[in-house]
């Protein structure tokens, strides 16, 4: 296999993967999910991180009930909700979407039959209805019942909840949650920890969005914050310092070849990002990818 043969192949890997991440239940049912295990790890005062396939799951507990931030893809449902039952024997009351795309929704439609208030911002129900309307799912137990435009907040579980919509970044209806008693955040796909980031500019997200989203959150938090990424392991505020600085780098780097008049394939073909690939383009985005998400958003194209 020449290297052309294997960049070809790895960016075919990825983008399989994202689609499969914006498809309905009934297309993401026809992955083997069977081997996946649901890993929790403890962050004290109430509050778990679950890991399993998809995106990193948040869970409150106490005496109000479960609340559960994002639940990754549909066959995982059982799986997910025996983890929780571990921590909590209580009927889960609230799960909340940190975007639309599968890998952190495919469980709404399960958890809402269970019962579960769906929470999100008001572009991911309207997302998550014209996603499931071209593929003849829409089940009304998936989309959110309870939708806001800027921020709210829950009282719960003797934890401030905030949930805070950004300016487009990873999508145009992202969700940071803060919950501010036990000091952690919730970050969803607005930071991906340990690689390059998924941008879905087809769905309104934005280079420039997510750098400032990332600042925004660094002003917001102290060392002692555990961040739960969308993806990749639990974080402090290191991580994300380490992350923006690599976005900003990036970011100067592709504008200058554009400012020079190099339009897209020509940046791919220049590597801008060799150095970096090794340590931030061995996961979900590899280098070229990154390339040109990057080009497309600074372009406008």
């Amino acid at each position: 296999m020449t290297g052309r043969d294997f960049r070809i192949g790895a960016s075919a890997i990825v983008t399989a993967f994202a689609l499969t991440a914006l498809l309905p239940s009934a297309a993401q049912a026809q992955r083997d999910f069977s081997k996946v295990e649901i890993t929790t790890i403890s962050l004290g005062d109430g509050i778990f991180m679950l890991q399993g396939a998809g995106g990193n799951i948040g869970l409150s507990v106490g005496e109000d009930g479960p609340f559960v931030i994002d639940d990754q893809f549909a066959p995982l449902s059982d799986k997910i909700m025996a983890a929780i039952k571990v921590q909590s024997d209580q009927p889960v009351a609230f799960v909340l979407n940190t975007h639309y795309h599968g890998d952190h929704t495919g469980g709404n439609e399960a958890f809402g039959k269970a019962g579960a208030h769906i929470v999100a911002h008001d572009n991911v129900r309207q997302r998550l209805l014209e996603r499931d309307k071209e593929a003849d799912a829409v089940s009304p137990d998936a989309l959110p019942v309870i939708t806001f435009s800027d921020s709210l907040t829950f009282h719960w579980n003797e934890q401030e909840i905030y949930v805070w919509h950004p300016n487009p970044a990873h999508t145009d209806g992202d969700a940071i949650i803060f919950m501010n008693d036990a000091n952690v955040v919730h970050m969803g796909d607005v930071f991906f920890n340990g690689g390059y980031p998924y941008i879905d500019i087809g769905a309104g997200g934005s280079l420039n969005g997510y750098i400032e989203t990332h600042e925004k959150v660094l002003g917001m938090i102290d060392s002692d914050t555990k961040i739960i990424p969308g993806h990749g392991p639990l974080a402090k505020k290191a991580d994300l310092e380490r992350t923006v600085s690599m976005l900003k780098d990036v970011r100067q780097r592709i504008q200058s070849l554009i400012d020079a008049g190099l339009e897209e394939d020509a940046i791919v073909a220049d590597d801008p990002l060799s150095d970096l690939n090794g340590e931030w383009g061995g996961g979900f985005i590899n280098g070229e990818r990154m390339v040109r998400t990057v080009y497309r958003s600074l372009s406008g194209d």
